[in-house]
């Protein structure tokens, strides 16, 4: 197993910012951009086909968001490289969570989920 696990390595590396501007306090509405680097530490390319994200908001309501690929492209990721992009999510609170894994393909054929570790989005000074 330890050949596999070498040869089908996905890390995802996620920074988030409240992106005040674009906020609306008032109104229940936080925009938070996240930048996602998702590194290939294995042997071999894969393709990401899909995501699936679960954001959870301050008041434990959960939303899933699946979809073909990221900001509409499904990109191969040679290995030793990286892909990187950012997008964002809108919540009704000042403090959530996301996590979720991306579907990737090998270029060998084997498919593959890619873990995305849980990551707080927060205004600023909220967790302090």
């Amino acid at each position: 197993m330890q050949l596999a696990e070498n040869r089908y390595h996905i890390d995802v590396e996620v920074t988030t910012e409240y992106v005040a501007q674009q906020s609306d306090p008032a109104e229940n509405r936080y925009l938070f951009a996240y930048y996602i680097n998702i590194i290939n530490r294995g042997s071999c390319a894969a393709q990401l086909l899909s995501r699936h994200w679960r954001i959870t908001d301050g008041n434990q309501q959960l939303q899933e968001v699946q979809g073909d690929g990221v900001i509409g492209q499904q990109p191969v990721i040679p290995a030793g490289s990286r892909y990187s992009y950012n997008s964002f999510c809108v919540l009704k609170t000042p403090v959530g969570s996301m996590q979720g894994c991306y579907l990737m393909l090998a270029d060998d054929g084997h498919r593959f989920d890619a873990k995305i570790p849980i990551f707080t989005l927060a205004i600023p000074n909220a967790l302090n």
